[in-house]
């Protein structure tokens, strides 16, 4: 089978494997890459565990040329039963499920035996793909759901990635931008979230390699990387990177949410519907939409603080408060006592899952309190909601450090020490965003930056040139 590109000129139907890393907030992405691929004529396999395929959303939104192929992730000591992905465990085990996921490299290194596809596109975690690809005269591809900014952040070579000879050795190193980030930035950690980079990054885990080696041999046996960013926001980082690495660095555009109206299975429409009703009844601009994502996870001191926080600002708020990784079912999350009845004319606490871009899309909607996860500042940017920012992990205190500096919110003040923040601090920084004259600048400066987050006429070009890449630079096959 045959298809056309942009420039008219005809291709054979490529043959594209899609393989994530087991967290959601890179599965979802790498799907939504995989329908880009699928729109053009080509097939994709879209390889991940048994137990994250069957969470998917509705198959009948997929089109028919992505087959999904369910794996088996082995069992590993000290991973939960039915663990597949990161939702699934708590912080400290996520190295036993990095050790599970290299267990697939036999399924895998199968799989691409037996389809001999055009093109293998992987994440961060699976260094031990590259080669067996290379082996095969497949085309290989690391597709970074972060920044630029984080990952010229966290190496300045691949040789230093995979050798641990990076020359930062204390909490202090990370405090400042790295020396080899050649023009002016606040690029950096705070002391709180040091740990992550000198603890799970470049250290050895019980998955047997650390975070750093991961990246540098799918850096160093990639043909390119392909990234969810566009060069028309602070473009100097993608430039850095490839300097930097050696590699070509090809953005397929911020992935905005196409549309907030379609409506999935009627379980969704339901939970919509009773959502909808709710803030159909708040003023205009008034409501805050708080959301941490599926990873981060609260200290009870920090889940009290927060919602103190937002009793006390006294805006009416939607929270899309998640259990924490890894709990069970019969775990409940603990607020504060009486908070839910003190706050219930003016506040929503819901606990399941939510149609997060519905309700930002909705008119009551003023704010967005977050995490600082890339995908859920592209949904409320693309919106042009000004940000509350409240980051915890990896990539997401750089995040809010280049957001804060495009001046579109604020972060929630913490303690300098050990990142601790109080119920004031949230009031406090909600009420600036949303209510003072001061957001009245973050609200301006959000919806200009919604023209090129929200721009699918940009999305389309950024797809067309990623299908076309693909297309032209696939390797020939060398069959044995």
């Amino acid at each position: 089978m045959a298809t056309t590109n942009s420039n008219g000129t005809s291709n054979k139907q490529l043959h594209v494997v899609m393989f994530p890393w087991l967290a959601f907030g890179h599965i979802i992405p790498y799907l939504q890459l995989s329908k880009f691929i699928a729109q053009k004529g080509h097939r994709v396999s879209f390889l991940s565990t048994t137990r994250n395929i069957q969470r998917l959303p509705p198959s009948h939104h997929l089109s028919p040329l992505i087959t999904l192929v369910p794996l088996t992730l082995p069992p590993v000591p000290h991973l939960p039963q039915n663990a597949e992905a990161t939702m699934d465990v708590r912080t400290h085990d996520i190295p036993h499920l990095k050790k599970a996921y290299d267990g697939l490299q036999p399924q895998i290194t199968h799989f691409l035996q037996e389809n001999s596809p055009d093109w293998i596109i992987y994440d961060f975690a699976p260094y031990w793909l590259p080669p067996v690809a290379a082996a095969l005269g497949i085309s290989r591809a690391f597709f970074s759901i972060f920044n630029p900014w984080f990952l010229d952040f966290v190496g300045r070579s691949t040789e230093d990635m995979i050798n641990g000879s990076d020359d930062r050795k204390t909490v202090e190193d990370f405090m400042v931008p790295p020396k080899w980030i050649p023009f002016p930035t606040k690029v950096c950690y705070r002391k709180h979230e040091v740990n992550w980079m000198l603890d799970s990054s470049s250290s050895l885990n019980s998955s047997g390699v650390s975070d750093l080696y991961r990246a540098g041999l799918i850096y160093q046996g990639s043909d390119c990387v392909f990234i969810r960013y566009c060069n028309e926001f602070e473009p100097q980082w993608l430039i850095l990177f490839e300097e930097l690495f050696h590699l070509p660095m090809i953005p397929v555009g911020l992935m905005p949410p196409a549309t907030a109206t379609n409506v999935g299975d009627d379980k969704d429409a339901d939970a919509w519907l009773t959502i909808k009703n709710w803030l159909d009844g708040q003023e205009k601009g008034g409501v805050v939409y708080v959301a941490l994502g599926s990873e981060v996870m609260l200290t009870k001191t920090e889940l009290g603080e927060l919602a103190l926080g937002l009793e006390l600002s006294g805006l009416p708020f939607f929270w899309a408060l998640r259990k924490p990784a890894g709990s069970t079912e019969s775990e409940s999350v603990e607020l504060p006592e009486g908070f839910e009845e003190r706050t219930r004319n003016r506040g929503m606490v819901w606990k399941k899952w939510v149609p997060q871009l519905r309700i930002l899309s909705h008119e009551s909607v003023g704010g967005f309190l977050t995490h600082c996860g890339w995908g859920s500042i592209v949904e409320g940017l693309t919106l042009g909601h000004p940000l509350i920012m409240l980051p915890f992990l990896v990539d997401q205190g750089l995040n809010a450090r280049v957001l804060a500096e495009k001046q579109v919110g604020m972060e929630v003040p913490r303690n300098e020490e050990d990142g601790s923040f109080s119920k004031e601090a949230v009031a406090n920084s909600m009420r600036l965003v949303v209510v003072e004259d001061e957001g009245k600048s973050y609200k301006a400066k959000a919806m200009e930056l919604s023209r090129i987050f929200g721009d699918t006429k940009l999305q389309k070009k950024y797809t067309n040139d990623f299908v076309e890449y693909l297309e032209k630079q696939r390797s020939v096959p060398i069959y044995p």
